[in-house]
């Protein structure tokens, strides 16, 4: 199995997430990752999923999310021709004694400090996941008490939009 990155255009509507997910969990792929937000038009919502699967089932749930009646357009993004991108934070144990090295490792990783307690930090820090993965390992000694982390978001490079065929779409079935 390989993972794959899908940017699925959906209009913006109630109860279009859970169809495209329950598609995903009807075929038992276990979803890693899921992203949804409006994109630059506000009917539409781009629905970011990266999943483990095989090509050819890929392929069966590609034409199988095709059917839903609000998806509009679906794109694998490859990652070498796609900018994808997580977002962590994290809550690291820092007392004075260990604050400076915390934040020289938060340099390092050019991520931010967006809370600072007597006894701890919580670290924003937004990259790949490898990059992020490699924060985790230079923090660890620190204490690491909590994480939270965001789906993948991914747009595909270059000045191509995919969502304006969409719109084309939501327009003829307006």
């Amino acid at each position: 199995m390989t993972t794959h990155t899908l940017s699925v255009l959906v209009e913006n509507k109630p109860g279009v997430l859970a169809r495209v997910a329950g598609l995903f969990s009807r075929r038992a792929f276990n979803i890693h990752s899921l992203a949804v937000g409006q994109t630059e038009h506000p009917e539409i919502s781009r629905i970011t999923v990266v999943v483990d699967v095989d090509e050819l089932p890929l392929e069966q749930v590609t034409k199988q999310l095709n059917k839903l009646v609000h998806v509009l357009k679906i794109v694998e993004l490859e990652r070498d021709r796609s900018v994808q991108r997580d977002l962590y934070l994290i809550k690291v144990r820092a007392d004075a004694r260990q604050r400076a090295d915390v934040l020289q490792i938060v340099d390092l990783f050019r991520a931010h400090v967006v809370d600072v307690a007597p006894d701890s930090v919580v670290i924003e820090a937004v990259g790949t996941r490898e990059k992020l993965e490699a924060l985790l390992a230079a923090l660890s000694p620190h204490d690491v008490r909590e994480i939270v982390q965001s789906g993948t978001v991914a747009i595909g490079r270059g000045s191509r939009s995919i969502t304006e065929r969409a719109l084309e779409r939501v327009a003829v079935t307006a």
